[in-house]
Formats: structure tokens, sequence, C-alpha cells
């Protein structure tokens, strides 16, 4: 890519709002050369991709902005995964996916980890409680999910760092340009989550626990007769199928919470009266929640590629056509949200796309949810006078996927 066509994506990235209402004013749909996509960004329209799950395929959902260098990709091949995963998958495929995790999400599951979150949530907070300031990302946004997550997959704390740092490697090294030394750097963390991964995958199938590690490995491999029929160990490939799916789940799982927790606490902060109305008012904070997932949407949107000639809002696509489905874009919308613009808590929570809809709606949604409820909970109690340092500007990091602030200096 061009450098001159990479400023304009980082640009798009950054704020892709001016983007979208451009894209719904428009006749018809638009052609972004910054996407290599076909934007849709209406409500009407977002909603009828996600329906016709025959006609816009998941194949491509998470094709990378940038193909690592030869360096980068020979580090990457002594690792395991690379395999389709429950987001990249259609059709009954899909659903043997994503059965297990739903049922290792379940509410349930979720309700049953909430004490634990909420214990390390108060733990987190307590950390720089005293320190009148804060980096929030670093010492707090980044931990409190990988810490979830963790616990509800089954893993050690002691290697939930190391695997948190490797999902942000692997969406550094797959969708920011990066010089080839830090590639191949990437790619080694990329490597050592997964070989972590994959002592999980073996000790589960060994010694089956009540977490969701084993519930994906018992899941998964039923669907298979791969496991070697004379010493019952899982092959090779089952071991590569189940650490992309671990992998995908625990990115998921955290990277996503990560940025809405930051995009929330920003909005908040940057509407002082609002942060007052929720100190003030702490039963309101299930509203802030939608409103804050609605107005800057974590997950910007996913790709779909048509699998035949289909008409879309008036444009023809003909099969093969990439289309970026921009459930930020849906979420702006005035057909659907009055005022779509504006940063409101008191608004009555509509039907917004902020989690996906329809057979690839976000599992992980309520966990979600519930950790950000925990987070304003926690700093609205703790710390009512947070507000943004005065001399640290916030930069959004350019991405379409987990859309959140690199850093988020506050100060009380």
């Amino acid at each position: 890519m061009d450098r001159e066509l990479q400023g304009r994506r980082d640009e798009l990235q950054r704020d892709p709002y001016p983007h979208y209402e451009r894209a719904r004013q428009a006749d018809g749909l638009t052609y972004l050369d910054e996407l290599d996509a076909w934007l849709v960004a209406r409500d009407v329209d977002v909603r009828e991709v996600l329906r016709r799950t025959e006609e816009f395929s998941s194949a491509n959902a998470l094709i990378p902005d940038v193909l690592p260098s030869p360096a980068a990709l020979a580090v990457l091949g002594g690792g395991f995964g690379g395999r389709p995963v429950v987001v990249t998958s259609d059709g009954a495929r899909h659903q043997e996916l994503r059965a297990p995790i739903v049922r290792g999400l379940s509410p349930a599951r979720v309700a049953a980890v909430l004490p634990y979150a909420a214990q390390r949530a108060a733990e987190l907070v307590e950390g720089f409680a005293k320190d009148g300031e804060v980096e929030l990302m670093s010492a707090y946004a980044r931990r409190l999910p990988g810490d979830v997550i963790g616990r509800i997959v089954g893993l050690a704390p002691d290697d939930v760092p190391g695997i948190v740092h490797g999902g942000h490697r692997a969406e550094e090294l797959l969708f920011r340009p990066l010089a080839e030394d830090e590639q191949v750097a990437a790619a080694e963390d990329v490597v050592a989550m997964q070989r972590t991964l994959e002592r999980y995958v073996r000790e589960r199938h060994a010694e089956p626990r009540e977490d969701l590690c084993t519930e994906l490995v018992t899941s998964l491999t039923s669907l298979t007769s791969l496991t070697d029929p004379e010493s019952g160990e899982l092959t090779l490939e089952q071991r590569h199928e189940l650490v992309a799916h671990l992998q995908n789940l625990l990115i998921a799982g955290h990277l996503t919470t990560t940025a809405l927790i930051g995009t929330t606490v920003l909005h908040l902060l940057r509407h002082p009266e609002q942060w007052e109305l929720l100190c003030a008012e702490p039963e309101r904070i299930p509203a802030a929640v939608e409103e804050a997932a609605r107005y800057d949407s974590a997950l910007q949107g996913f790709r779909r590629v048509t699998t035949r000639p289909v008409t879309l809002a008036g444009t023809e696509l003909p099969p093969g056509a990439s289309v970026f489905v921009a459930f930020g874009g849906a979420n702006r919308d005035a057909a659907r949200h009055p005022r779509p613009d504006e940063f409101d808590i008191g608004r009555d929570p509509g039907r917004h796309l902020a989690f996906g809809f329809g057979a690839h709606s976000c599992p992980g949604s309520q966990l979600a949810r519930e950790q950000l409820r925990l987070t304003l909970e926690e700093l609205t109690r703790r710390l009512p006078g947070l507000r943004l340092a005065d001399d640290q500007p916030v930069e959004m990091r350019p991405t379409m996927i987990h859309r959140s602030p690199y850093r988020l200096h506050l100060t009380w």
C-alpha cells in the first residue's frame, strides 16, 4: 500500500464517522479505496447483510490490512492456529464452532464470574486511587478483561499477561504497518502465546476441568475423527484448529472489552455534565453502558464477501465483492436513533448494533456489558472527581476492529 493511501486509511480509521455520514446520504452504496470494500453504513442495510448470511459470507471477516513480511511469516510458521474460526465460518460449520462458546458464556457462567470481576475491578482501582492520576488503558482497561476471560477459560493467572500481550501483538502485526524487525518481534510474541494455548489444549484433553477451554476441546474434537487412534492424543491438525479457536475467543474476549471501557470513560469525561449525572444517579449506569456502546462502538464492523450476484441498497454487486458492514455507521443512523451524534445517557436505549446482529451476534456481549457496568460503578463511587488530564491529548488507535484511545490520562 502506498504512503498516501495508508495515510488516508489511518485518517478514516481514527474518525470514520464523517465517512459513514456521506455514505448514508449517497444513493446506493459507496466504494472506499481506503477499505478496498463497499461501505454499508445505514442501519437497514447493515441488518439486511447480517440476515442474508448465504449471500454475504463471513469468510473474509478477518482479512488483515497488512501482509507480514516473509521473515515474520517464517516465525509464524513455527506456531499454531491459522485455521478458520467462528467469525470466519458460515452455515452449519459456524453453528458447530459457536455452540461451545455460547454454552461457555451462558448467563449462568457470566453470573458465576461476576464476584471475581467485581473483586478485580476494585483491586485495580485501589492500586491507583491514591495517586491522583492514572493512565487508565494500561492500569485498568487492558487488565480487567484479560483477567476475567482468563478466569472463564481456565487460564492460570500467571499466564494471562503473556496471552493478553500476544493478542495485542497479533492485532498490531496484521492491522498496522510495522518495520520488519518489529514485525518479527510481534510474530515471536504471537507464537509464544500460541504455544501457551497449545499447552492448555493438550492438558485439558488429558484432564478435563469445569472451564471454557475444556468445553472447546471436548466439543470441537468430537466433530472430527482426527485423534490418534492408538495413543488417543490430539493430532497436530486438531491442535492447530483448537489453538485458532481459543486464540480468537481470547482476543475477542479482552481486546473488545478493553476498547469499550476506554471509549466509554473517554466520552463520559468529555461530557462532564453526563459524568456528574452518573455519579449522582448511579442507577443510570446500565443506560450509560448502552449509550456508550452505541455512540462509539468498539467493534466498528466486519467484512463480508458476496457469494453470488446480489443487489443491496440499489447497488448491484458481483460474486466476490467485499463489503464493510459498519456497525458504527448504523449506530449513528438518524433513521434508527434520533440525534445520533449526541452522547446522551438519558436517552431510551434503542436496538443498536454494537454487538452485531443475527447469527454472528457477539456471544460475549453480556460479559462485556457487566464488566463495563462494574467499572462505572467502581469509578463513580471511588473517584467522582475524575477528569481528563489537560496536558495529554487523546489519540484514537487507527483500527476498525477495536476502536479505543491509545492512552487515557486521567486526574482527580
